[in-house]
């Protein structure tokens, strides 16, 4: 078992893995990402989003991908989980938490103030285990989001 930064060569995997995601959240025909969109994100000249692999017997089978937020209110920069997916033939081997020590190593060598994600509200198997963390549930915010045509006419 295995968790590292992603390298270049990662990048057809993590790809496989964010489609997989996608499928596990009910949602595949949203999922557009490219494996040249996702080497430019991580490893192009201004890269603004990162990610861990978590490898079973040097196969790649969970990833963390994640970028910089900021708390005006604390001052300082966090670290805000965009995806976060172990395969379920992987799960149970603690993969997922050591992804997230990952993160968690990644805020306190940094001095990053916050590690923050979302979950939907149908997983109760990730919201069982992000609460034995000791995670909690920001359940007071909503999430708002704009994309597609109403993104495109407000910003027109």
């Amino acid at each position: 078992m295995t968790v590292r930064r992603a390298r270049p060569e990662d990048v057809p995997a993590i790809v496989e893995l964010v489609y997989a995601l996608a499928d596990y959240e009910r949602a595949p025909s949203e999922c557009h990402l490219t494996a040249d969109q996702l080497q430019t994100a991580l490893f192009g000249e201004t890269p603004a989003v990162f990610a861990h692999v978590a490898l079973l017997d040097d196969r790649i089978v969970g990833c963390a991908i994640w970028f910089l937020s900021f708390s005006t209110w604390r001052g300082v920069h966090g670290i805000y989980l965009e995806d976060l997916f172990v395969r379920p033939e992987a799960r149970g081997t603690g993969l997922g938490k050591a992804l997230l020590t990952a993160l968690a190593q990644e805020c306190v060598r940094n001095n990053y103030e916050r590690l923050e994600w979302s979950v939907l509200n149908w997983n109760t198997p990730a919201i069982d285990f992000y609460e034995s963390l000791g995670a909690k549930s920001q359940d007071e915010w909503t999430v708002y989001r704009l994309t597609d045509k109403p993104l495109t006419a407000l910003g027109s």
